[in-house]
């Protein structure tokens, strides 16, 4: 039966990528057997806003449960969003809405990406933090890309 079952668990922790960038990654500890723990870099684009890159950073388990994808990552990530190219808007914007989202265990825990617009000061701001089935996590972090001095972002 456990042959059966390792396919089926690695499928699972295969899904519900968000589509980010491997940036780097730095080891912190040491696992004798399967990856060590680490901490990653990876890039998100703001799909709905052209010019504008995130980088989060989190820590990511290693070890047997790390390798197999069964291991629940530490709730804390950093993130620093970066006007990376002219900004374009091809769509309207929510005044507040989740850029992306990624699973960081098998089931229960999503670290997220939200978008909110601040019109009063010609900013996007981009909170992250993570949040669980049945609890979720204080812990957050916080960025803003101020906007080129004239630049409307189109709201619905």
């Amino acid at each position: 039966m456990n042959r059966y079952l390792l396919p089926v668990v690695l499928a699972l922790a295969a899904c519900g990528r968000a589509g980010g960038e491997p940036i780097g990654e730095v080891d912190t500890v040491f696992k004798l057997i399967g990856p060590d723990h680490k901490i990653v870099v990876d890039a998100y684009d703001d799909p709905k806003v052209g010019g504008v890159t995130c980088y989060v950073s989190r820590a990511k388990t290693g070890g047997i449960k790390g390798a197999l994808g069964l291991a629940e990552d530490k709730a804390e990530a950093s993130i620093a969003c970066r006007q990376t190219g002219p900004i374009t808007f091809p769509g309207k914007l929510e005044k507040q809405e989740e850029m992306f989202s990624e699973r960081i265990s098998l089931v229960f825990k999503k670290l997220r990406v939200v978008r909110m617009v601040d019109t009063k000061r010609n900013a996007l701001v981009y909170l992250t933090y993570s949040d669980r089935v049945i609890e979720g996590s204080p812990q957050n972090s916080v960025t803003a890309v101020p906007l080129p001095a004239g630049t409307v972002v189109p709201l619905k």
